[in-house]
Formats: structure tokens, sequence, C-alpha cells
């Protein structure tokens, strides 16, 4: 998988000057589109799209600092139609204009090209299983909230406060299927850079009939990948997606699907035990 990547990541480079199809790198990594930005971003630590433009921005600013070409030309070659919007994307990388740049010489910022290779530690270990479940449904309420990498998300905290504790209690009576228990579930994320917008939903696996006052998500069959984790709230939980696609996906010949995330959590204190279920095919 990591010789696969690293191959999409030269193709990156041979196409920075045009479009880059980031179905065919998916295809180069043997994976899908959907899977390979979540990998790489999990991999990389940035969205692969920031990745390409950082990129290109670095090329853009070796070019601007030989003073060889005009900055129209330059803005063109990489991708931005106009001198003002070359101008704004080159200023939020490198924290001055093409212009000064260009007449000042001063230092400029560079993305470095990527590559992964595995690292080895054998301290840890992850458990897992695989289970295939039946379509079903999820009762409870959800929303829409921004993406937050680490720390408590105070969207989410903000709308399960605003359930109140006698809704939630009546939500929890109504679950009779597994995962058993309040589950939290994440799906149609936009992207993965922090405050990226994403669905929420708060409930529990049930067959019966929602409430009036309560909504109804339908989730498909899927294969899943379970994982348990334990530790401090609310790092593990954090730290627990982290690691599902850093060090299990490479490891292990599934990858992820369109599809709701379910995360049960049981918090005693500062510590938390949790059940995380992720959508898969092989």
């Amino acid at each position: 998988m990591l010789e696969r990547l690293n191959e999409a990541m030269a193709r990156i480079e041979e196409d920075l000057g045009r479009e880059v199809d980031v179905k065919g790198l998916a295809r180069i990594a043997g994976t899908s589109e959907y899977h390979f930005r979540r990998m790489f971003s999990a991999l990389a630590g940035l969205p692969l799209s920031e990745y390409i433009r950082r990129r290109r921005l670095t090329m853009a600013a070796s070019e601007v600092l030989s003073g060889q070409d005009s900055l129209l030309d330059i803005a063109v070659r990489w991708g931005y139609g106009s001198n003002e919007a070359f101008a704004r994307a080159f200023k939020a990388m490198h924290k001055i204009g093409p212009q000064e740049a260009r007449a000042t010489k001063k230092a400029l910022q560079s993305q470095q090209i990527l590559t992964f290779r595995l690292v080895v530690e054998g301290s840890t270990s992850m458990e897992y299983r695989i289970v295939e479940k039946d379509a079903f449904q999820v009762v409870g309420r959800g929303t829409r909230v921004p993406l937050v990498h680490v720390g408590m998300n105070p969207a989410i905290v903000e709308f399960v406060k605003g359930i109140g504790m006698p809704a939630l209690e009546r939500i929890k009576e109504l679950g009779d299927g597994e995962p058993a228990g309040m589950l939290a579930l994440t799906y149609n994320q936009e992207g993965v850079e922090e405050g990226s917008m994403l669905d929420y939903f708060q409930g529990v696996v049930s067959s019966r009939e929602a409430p009036e006052d309560l909504e109804t998500l339908s989730v498909p069959k899927h294969t899943w990948a379970v994982f348990k984790a334990d530790g401090p709230y609310p790092e593990t939980i954090q730290y627990m997606w982290r690691d599902v696609y850093t060090q299990w996906f490479p490891s292990n010949n599934y990858e992820s699907v369109e599809g709701p995330s379910m995360l049960h959590t049981r918090i005693d204190g500062e510590r938390a035990e949790a059940e995380l279920w992720i959508p898969v095919t092989s």
C-alpha cells in the first residue's frame, strides 16, 4: 500500500502543471477516491487539495524569485486566472505578495514533496473485528456541525445539551439492536480540514417507530470494521480515528467506503471506553 501511495505522489509531481486526476491517483494507489482522500489526510496531516495547492505555490515561488517570467505568466501556468487571485493565494502561503517577494528576495515557505514510509513501533496493538450487518435504522436527532480535530467539539456539546436529559433517556429506552447504547454517527463530511461541515446524529439502533419529536436515520447494509479502545477522554477517541487510518488501513486488506461511522462511548470520569464502527470493503 505505501509503495503504491508513493507512486501516486510521483504522479502528482508530474501533473502539477495541469489538472490533477484524483481518481487516477486512487487507481494507482489501488483504492477508491473516497478512501484515498481520507487516508492521505490522515497520513499527511493535511487534505490532498491543500497539499497540491501548496506544492504549486512552492514551484511558483521559485519562478517568482528567478525573475525570468512575468507574474501573470507564472499565475496562469500554475492555474490562476488573474494576478489578483494568484497574489491572494501566494500571500496566504508565503506571508508576502509575489511582487514584494520578487523585489526583496525574502525567504519563502516551501511544501516539500511527501513520501510515505512504514515506521514499526510494536508497542501497541489494535483490537478489531469484522461484522456483516443488514440494513437498520437509528432513532434520535441530528444536526450539521464543523469538524474539530483535537479536543471537545463545542457544536456537538451544545447540540446534545439542547436535546435535554429527558429526551436522551427516552431515546435510550428505544434501543434494541447492535451496536448497543447511545451512538454518535458522523457522515456526509465535506472535507477533512478543520472546520469542514459534516452531519452528526445522536441516537440508538431501534426496530421501533420513532416518536413524532424524533428523527429516523436509515443505514444500508454494510461490512463494518469495529475497533475498541480505552484511555483518557477525549484523546483516546480522537487518537483511535487517527490510528485506524494511519496504521490499521495501510496494514490490512480493507478500505473505507461512504457511509456513517458510528461511535459508542462510555465515560467514567476522565477515562473513556470507545467502540468505533467504520463501513469497509475488501
